[in-house]
């Protein structure tokens, strides 16, 4: 069947349906990475959105839910230059196309996915609409495309109550943000118990609870609408617990700190990244999904400064706070998919938690 691709500035894709048979308005945003589709889809951070792949084949080794990052896939929809119709891998326990049709989310594949990039790499991230609808006058439809927004999808993602990973070490709070899985697993495999909170859980509860340290966990959107649960990290900033934080949880403490955001043109999303710490030199390759950065130019120097720099395009990818025992980066040290290069962070963290860092 086929399906088309309208995106805002009139631009129309006709390719191949994949997936569920629906219309769907979103953001259009790709991402990089040459392997770790799974991930990806299952990425909470990517709800509100609709995701290109710029590698030209996908799902040739099947899916599994043991890779998943949360318990379904987030995406609105999934656009591919090409989906592989069998799949090798003897992990596999079904197909993309398979796993499409079980979220219903719909998809199109056989379009131009360079072309599609470099129009979103010139003229920004825009919204579009992925229809099976072939009687659909782009015109008509540009307007209510154009009127798209995510809005607040971090209510979407958080899990409903706290629960707890059993551990036998340090004690982390864990708020949930939209968090990959691979954060708790790399707490855990540490030592560390953790009991993940619902995004708007007070930070009198979390305190209450005396945790010797606390993580802020990815998620989606635009930073500036999670008013409330900003107005909470200032209390959690002002208590002597050590907190760490990753993607959205770092912009959040920013704002939360004085600092300003803004969404850059279209986003860092892959695992290929090179970061630079600004206290060693070193350079790492790192794997991201964001489409807001901090504005250090506007952030009070006595409050915090840059720790790592994005090589690529110079914006902010961590803070290091002089007076709280607070360390924040953008992009993701838990990888799931990507390098794991900066894996080390997790042990940063707990030298935070024994008071050595």
């Amino acid at each position: 069947m086929k399906a088309f691709l309208i995106l805002e500035d009139g631009t129309v894709f006709e390719g191949t349906s994949i997936g569920a048979k629906k219309d769907v308005i979103s953001e259009i945003v790709f991402n990089t990475s040459m392997t770790g589709y799974e991930e990806v889809l299952t990425d909470p951070s990517y709800a509100g959105q609709a995701v290109v792949m710029t590698y030209p084949l996908i799902g040739n080794y099947g899916v599994n839910e043991e890779d998943m990052e949360s318990g379904r896939p987030w995406p609105d929809g999934y656009i591919v230059r090409e989906l592989s119709r069998s799949y090798s891998n003897f992990r596999a326990q079904g197909s993309i196309q398979d796993f499409l049709l079980k979220y219903d989310i719909p998809g199109i594949c056989g379009i131009d996915t360079r072309a599609l990039t470099k129009i979103l790499r010139e003229k920004g991230t825009m919204n579009g609409m992925i229809t099976t609808n072939p009687d659909i006058h782009p015109q008509d439809v540009l307007d209510q495309i154009h009127a798209y927004n995510t809005g607040n999808v971090v209510d979407k993602v958080t899990c409903k109550e706290k629960y707890v990973l059993p551990g036998d070490g340090k004690k982390v709070a864990l708020m949930d943000f939209g968090a990959k899985r691979n954060i708790a697993r790399n707490l855990v495999k540490r030592g560390c118990r953790v009991t993940v909170y619902p995004a708007h859980t007070s930070a009198e509860e979390i305190l209450a609870d005396n945790p010797d340290g606390i993580m802020l966990s990815n998620g989606p959107g635009d930073p500036k609408e999670c008013t409330d649960i900003i107005e909470e990290l200032k209390k959690l900033a002002a208590s002597d617990v050590p907190i760490f934080a990753i993607c959205l949880g770092h912009q959040l403490m920013a704002l939360a700190n004085g600092a300003d955001t803004h969404k850059l043109k279209y986003g860092h999303r892959g695992g290929n990244h090179p970061v630079k710490d600004l206290q060693t030199g070193k350079v790492y390759i790192s794997s991201q999904n964001h489409g807001y950065v901090v504005d250090t130019d506007n952030m009070d120097p006595e409050v915090a400064e840059p720790a790592f720099v994005n090589v690529n395009d110079g914006t902010n990818e961590g803070l290091r706070y002089k007076k709280k025992n607070i360390y924040t980066v953008q992009f993701h040290p838990e990888a799931s998919p990507g390098p794991r290069d900066s894996g080390f962070l997790f042990d940063r963290f707990l030298k935070m938690m024994e008071g050595e860092a």
